[in-house]
């Protein structure tokens, strides 16, 4: 499944990639945060995209990583540190003022929910709720506070030189805070076949190189990382008719090891039940890439497939890979996948609804944790009237919001 969220071609049918206002002190984390690396960082260094050459203009992920950092500059790891705790203390992340589309202050932050990942609080959704309040538009961005007050995973840039910076961002701010980060590692070479994602590392050296830069960041501590998505599917598939991706199974154990070395919870992608139905061979595939080294697999990223159907087929792939669990992306998955006569069924489909809020407790012991991997509201393509893929549809996030049951 392509970050955007589309159908990957052979899947069956229908089927489409992608809670209460938390207490105001978020619980202990499960797992305590490993201790930073001797050598690691001390100042604050910039979530970045491209430090060393001017970003491309009208870049979508360097304004997205942009207006997360906010508009300040240089703060230290102990600056960061002592003011998110006393945020945290009060139950409010600080949202920053937007380059690509916040507003002024238009109200009191968004209050993270509680939970043991760490929610950021300059996200699309944290940035359009500040906006709509500041425009007087009370109502819609109260429904959408259902969106900015989760956590969401982090997919850092693709450039080595920026990558570092990036996750060493995240991983202070969430360290401050007393949460767990969520990061999906997504630069494989030849990613997404060519295709709508189309990117990736140049050859396998520079994403040995990026890896590392993505472990620097990481310095110790503890992060569950979604390790590359559609990358172990499309290799199984011949990256339908693209080309075997010869290697890559080899590549993403090495991957597993330089990540889980560095305090990653690593969980490998594995697609849905409508893209490698082939139970055994994705098995194989999932050794081969090193899932006994890792914490287990993910399924579902940026899909909208329920949680019954996805656990019934994670718990068969489970079984064949001696009992490893697996995280579900539950994102945008509240009323399954569309059904409807419109086409294409996989691009921002109407009627979905928000899935079950991120945490550790699913009720089965193979499911290590529901995560919102795909931002809720981020397009799927230029389809329906929607912006380009990746980017933040506000109108969409809120149909999310309101087709959504609670508060």
């Amino acid at each position: 499944m392509a970050r955007d969220g589309r159908t990957t071609r052979g899947e069956a049918g229908p089927v489409t990639p992608d809670a209460p206002r938390g207490a105001t002190q978020p619980p202990e984390p499960a797992t305590q945060p490993i201790p930073v690396a001797s050598g690691a960082p001390t100042e604050r260094v910039e979530r970045r995209r491209e430090p060393a050459d001017a970003p491309v203009p009208g870049d979508r992920r360097e304004r997205r990583a942009a207006a997360r950092r906010g508009p300040t500059r240089g703060w230290v790891v102990a600056g960061v540190a002592a003011a998110v705790a006393l945020v945290t203390a009060v139950g409010i992340a600080a949202c920053g003022t937007s380059s690509d589309g916040g507003g002024d202050a238009g109200g009191a932050p968004v209050a993270p929910a509680a939970s043991e990942f760490w929610v950021d609080p300059a996200s699309s959704a944290a940035r359009q709720v500040e906006a709509w309040r500041a425009e007087g538009r009370s109502d819609e961005a109260t429904a959408l506070e259902k969106i900015a007050r989760q956590p969401v995973a982090i997919w850092p840039t693709g450039e080595t030189g920026g990558v570092e910076g990036e996750v060493a961002g995240v991983v202070s701010q969430a360290r401050a805070a007393g949460r767990t980060p969520v990061l999906t590692a997504y630069n494989i070479p030849n990613r997404d076949c060519g295709l709508y994602s189309s990117g990736g590392a140049e050859n396998e050296d520079a994403y040995r190189e990026w890896l590392g830069a993505f472990a620097r960041g990481m310095g110790g501590n503890r992060a569950v990382v979604i390790l590359e998505p559609d990358a172990l599917p499309q290799t199984l598939t011949n990256c339908e008719g693209e080309g075997e991706q010869e290697g890559r199974e080899e590549l993403l154990a090495e991957a597993v090891r330089t990540l889980t070395r560095a305090g990653g919870e690593v969980y490998i992608d594995a697609g849905n039940p409508g893209f490698v139905t082939n139970v055994d061979e994705l098995a194989g595939g999932l050794r081969t890439s090193g899932v006994g080294e890792a914490a287990g697999f993910a399924l579902n990223v940026s899909n909208f497939m329920t949680t019954d159907q996805v656990r019934a087929y994670g718990d068969r792939v489970s079984d064949a890979v001696g009992g490893a669990r697996y995280v579900i992306d539950t994102s945008r998955n509240g009323n399954g996948s569309y059904e409807g006569p419109e086409q294409p069924t996989w691009c921002n489909p109407p009627g979905r609804a928000l899935g079950a809020p991120p945490t550790r407790d699913t009720g089965s012991p193979r499911v290590a944790a529901f995560l919102w991997v795909k931002e809720p509201g981020d397009s799927d393509g230029d389809c329906r009237g929607a912006p380009a893929a990746g980017e933040f549809w506000p109108q969409y996030a809120l149909d999310l919001a309101n087709n959504t049951p609670g508060d």
